[in-house]
């Protein structure tokens, strides 16, 4: 199981999920159809009688049943590991087998789980508590706030209640359901794990290679494993509360340091893709210096605004590149990853209140978010499975590129994706440590021979990483 985040000493965040893939404002409705409820004094049940029939355990019942397994089937290009791997890439691929969990939120088949669980898919078939399995179509995926919907042929099926993250208490107790090493178990029940919450808000520094930002988590102590990725954590009422995506570990098991994508997060994003397919992204028009400026943020009391896009929500409430900000909806700002948690849950239209700095001058600035630019430039394809557009100034401002040169990925397909590593959004700014002005001179230096390997630098979320390209 590979690592989500690397980590010094060792230390790394793995997603939850066997194999080898491995709002806060409002719950809507994705989850309430259908939805079972219940008085909570019912569940309350302050001893153990006879029947042994403690809290936790009818939390677990509660749950249990609409509880899913996933297994997902996925192509991966066959690579040999012989000396000449640099300079040829084998012919053929080999099917991968990877695991995960999911829960029933709509009785007419709607499942929610990671997106990590299903990238790049190629067959998904859920196992429901009664032990039958069914093919999944993935109705859609969003690698940002790691969340993915499925959908199966089955109606009146047993759905879970939702609760609410944002009145989560430290130390309160907490279960999480899922389907550890799914392979080596011999039924369908999920396995329940308890434990408390540890901490709310956790914010994850993102590696190079993470595609989501694992923003406002939910920390628990409860024992999070290899196939627990999308499954529920439930607060002792049997509500779900999150859904569980990683953990810190430096062995691949649980050690005690786990985390989940809170309720409310996960019923915005799932509602919106059932509703249209894609998530709908709020633009403020404002990006903040990065993971450079951490280790200064004592010092410097707020986020420092790197650039301000000309015409856009946060240039018309009047900040300027420089600006620091302190504050948004009275939720102070420490670092950049304390604005991206902000940023992450904001709808269309949304009014943000910026506590801001400029200079010795303090006040605030009102902010209505818009929706997100859409790039409207000329796209180039190259070698056909790879689409590229030039960078300017606008397309800069919009996907909050650092680079002022490049070519942005604009597609790619999933079978290159998957062999080479390139994603859609990252942007090409070098080939062979020569730098790239635009998609032409990518097509140029890519004009390679059969044999020939070359190295591509890319731009990935303001980190520079590389991929080297074998032809053949």
């Amino acid at each position: 199981m590979p690592p989500l985040m690397k980590r010094s000493a060792a230390l790394w965040v793995a997603l939850a999920l066997l194999g080898c893939r491995d709002e806060l404002p409002r719950a809507v409705s994705v989850a309430t159809a259908g939805a079972q409820s219940a008085p909570r004094a019912a569940l309350m049940q302050p001893a153990v009688d006879a029947s042994r029939r403690t809290a936790l355990v009818a939390a677990a019942d509660r749950a249990a049943a609409s509880v899913v397994s996933i297994n997902v089937t996925s192509r991966q290009e066959a690579r040999s590991r012989s000396p000449w791997d640099l300079f040829f890439v084998p012919e053929g691929a080999r099917m991968v087998e990877g695991y995960g969990t999911g829960f029933v939120a709509r009785a007419n088949g709607i499942i929610i789980t990671n997106q990590h669980v299903v990238a790049n898919a190629d067959r998904v078939v859920v196992t429901l508590s009664d032990g039958s399995d069914l093919p999944a179509k993935v109705l859609g995926e969003d690698a940002l706030t790691d969340i993915a919907v499925l959908q199966v042929s089955r109606r009146n099926l047993p759905t879970v209640t939702t609760g609410q993250s944002t009145d989560l208490l430290i130390g309160e107790w907490v279960v999480a359901l899922g389907n550890p090493y799914a392979y080596m178990l011999g039924n369908a029940e999920p396995t329940v794990t308890v434990g408390v919450v540890s901490a709310t808000q956790r914010n994850i520094l993102p590696s190079r290679e993470q595609t989501g930002l694992y923003l406002d988590m939910i920390q628990t102590d409860a024992a999070i494993n290899p196939g627990n990725s999308g499954g529920p954590l439930t607060n002792v009422l049997g509500e779900v509360v999150g859904v569980n995506s990683s953990i810190f570990s430096n062995s691949g098991g649980s050690v005690g340091l786990g985390f989940a994508i809170p309720i409310e997060r996960a019923l915005r994003v799932a509602d919106e893709i059932i509703r249209s397919g894609a998530v709908r992204r709020a633009w403020v028009g404002l990006d903040v210096e990065g993971a450079a400026a951490m280790r200064n943020w004592k010092s410097l009391g707020g986020v420092v605004l790197a650039r301000v896009a000309p015409g856009g929500p946060a240039a018309k409430a009047g900040l300027r590149a420089g600006d620091v900000l302190t504050a948004a909806n009275g939720r102070p700002l420490r670092n950049y990853l304390d604005w991206e948690a902000v940023k992450l849950d904001l709808h269309v239209g949304d009014a943000v209140e910026l506590s801001v700095r400029s200079g010795s001058q303090t006040g605030t600035r009102r902010i209505v978010t818009g929706d997100l630019p859409t790039v409207t430039a000329e796209k180039i394809t190259v070698l056909q499975d790879l689409q590229l557009i030039n960078v300017n100034p606008s397309i800069q401002a919009e996907r909050k590129i650092r680079s002022e040169r490049g070519a942005l990925i604009f597609r790619v397909s999933p079978q290159v994706s998957r062999a080479t590593g390139l994603m859609e959004g990252d942007v090409i700014v070098a080939v062979n440590r020569t730098p790239v002005q635009t998609a032409a001179d990518v097509a140029d230096l890519l004009d390679v021979r059969s044999g020939d390997v070359v190295r591509v630098y890319l731009e990935r979320q303001g980190s520079v990483i590389y991929t080297d390209l074998a032809f053949r």
